[in-house]
């Protein structure tokens, strides 16, 4: 028992060490809740450790299994918004930059996208996308590069995709190597973590 508790406290001070509070998720109106889990699941496996859930025009938050997240509704914080103009300015009072996912001329390859920076990264509803008011408002947009008929990945898909991008970068520019989080922060979390 006394082993397998040092081995869950050694877990979670490795965990938290490799969490990336310089990047964040934001999912606006997804309500299909395989989706949403599936994007926790990669979310925790390269540590973004906040996604941000905007439901406005009616959309309510989509009820998630245990099993179909894995686990990864309690190692990720979401943080729930009515509107993308109040969760932008939580971000943007981070110091985050804020890039939206959406096909079109003006956006940028996914992979001409500097990921080491603190950054949020938006991505849009099943059937309608990103809405016209948070590409509008974000400081960009940025697209997935395919060469197939269909010019769309699922939502999850994408969100994975474009993830690993940004462990990539960050993991070569030794973004892991160093704790984000200062000792105070990660002490408070170590024991939150604990209470889990």
């Amino acid at each position: 028992m006394a082993v397998r508790t040092e081995r869950r406290q050694q877990k979670i001070l490795h965990v938290l060490r490799h969490r990336q509070p310089t990047l964040a998720v934001v999912l606006e109106n997804i309500h299909d809740p395989h989706n949403v889990a599936a994007i926790l699941r990669t979310c925790d496996a390269v540590g973004v450790p906040v996604v941000h859930l905007v439901y406005h025009s009616g959309q309510e938050f989509p009820k998630l299994g245990k099993k179909s997240a894995a686990g990864a509704l309690k190692w990720v914080e979401r943080r729930w918004h009515r509107s993308i103009e109040e969760c932008y300015t939580a971000l943007r009072s981070e110091g985050k930059k804020i890039f939206a996912s959406v096909l079109g001329p003006e956006s940028v390859d996914l992979f001409t996208l500097d990921l080491t920076q603190p950054i949020a990264l938006v991505f849009g509803n099943e059937h309608t996308g990103v809405s016209e008011e948070a590409w509008k408002a974000a400081d960009g947009m940025f697209q997935i590069p395919q060469v197939g008929m269909v010019q769309s990945l699922n939502v999850s898909v994408a969100c994975a995709v474009t993830l690993y991008e940004a462990f990539r970068q960050r993991r070569a520019a030794g973004l892991y190597q160093q704790p984000q989080y200062t000792s105070a922060e990660l002490q408070q979390l170590y024991e939150q973590w604990l209470e889990k």
